[in-house]
């Protein structure tokens, strides 16, 4: 069985530099440090540190054994953790960051049941469309749309969502039905906050510029202009899809209809990641997918 003396005070002084602040970080003083480090290293019969009156500094053999030593101690604190975390309650602040009318229409009373089944939360959510910094700002968790940028942040996928390009029966009926994407330039298209529309040629990502005669940052408005036959839109499912199920609404361009993206939680990188944001992940990834809770048609900021 291997011998584990020295070897905490040994990952100390590694990372530390100093004896003198590995015994301070461990509670003991620093001559049991530098015997402990001593008799490590005459037990392997190799030099871990060079020692000087002004630095310790780690030798290779040393950096090779460090990085295995704080592997090992890694997964003893996970174990250990995993064990401890299983008799907690989740309970203290929980920050978190949606879009505003999603996050108030299928975010916010997720999040409110959640409270309910651990009262000892205290939860500070704030909507915005604006991308905030997490770690700066100190936020554990931010549901996002659609493709994630590049970043160090984690991501786990809650739902998926689909874009619908639809219009209604009378306005196709005086308008005419588009067949290929050059056609939406002769029809009036509903915008939201982006000039373009997305689709997909080919197997490749194709973005279409268009125009009309109404923008709106609210989906429930551009869903509304539709259903009147004032001119096309392009909507997320949960918007449209009852109205596509009762024939109020009828999908167009539907083999230029672009893969279906996501509904994320991101949060920052923490190979600990505490019991109420574990927690949190599974009941928003349950209650999202098919068969969860079911998303109302709210105004999505995408």
């Amino acid at each position: 069985m291997y011998r584990w003396e020295g070897v905490n005070e040994f990952v100390a002084v590694a990372e530390t530099e100093s004896f003198t602040r590995a015994a301070k970080r461990l509670g003991v003083s620093t001559a049991q440090v530098s015997r402990q480090v001593s008799a490590l290293e005459a037990r392997l019969s190799t030099r871990l540190f060079y020692r000087t009156t002004r630095r310790v500094s780690v030798t290779e053999a040393g950096q090779i054994f460090y990085q295995h030593c704080r592997q090992v101690l890694d997964a003893l604190e996970q174990a250990e953790r995993s064990i401890t975390n299983m008799q907690l309650v989740p309970r203290g602040r929980l920050r978190l960051t949606a879009p505003v009318t999603y996050g108030e229409k299928s975010i916010a009373p997720l999040v409110n049941d959640f409270v309910l089944r651990y009262p000892e939360l205290d939860v500070d959510m704030k909507l915005t469309n604006q991308t905030l910094d997490l770690v700066a700002e100190g936020y554990d968790l931010a549901v996002r749309m659609g493709k994630l940028q590049d970043s160090t942040l984690m991501a786990r996928r809650l739902a998926s969502r689909t874009l619908y390009v639809c219009a209604s029966p009378d306005y196709l009926a005086t308008h005419g039905t588009p067949h290929s994407l050059s056609e939406l330039a002769n029809h009036n298209c509903l915008l939201g906050n982006l000039d373009y529309w997305r689709f997909q040629e080919l197997g490749q990502p194709r973005n279409v510029r268009v125009t009309g005669n109404i923008r709106c940052d609210s989906g429930r408005a551009l869903l509304d202009a539709a259903l009147k036959g004032i001119g096309i839109v392009q909507l997320p499912d949960y918007y449209v899809q009852s109205a596509l199920d009762s024939r109020l609404l009828i999908p167009v361009l539907t083999h230029y209809q672009e893969d279906d993206d996501g509904i994320w939680a991101v949060y920052p990188h923490n190979r600990h990641l505490s019991p109420k944001i574990r927690l949190l992940l599974d009941f928003l990834s349950e209650s999202l997918k098919p068969g969860g809770s079911p998303l109302d048609a709210a105004n999505v900021d995408y």
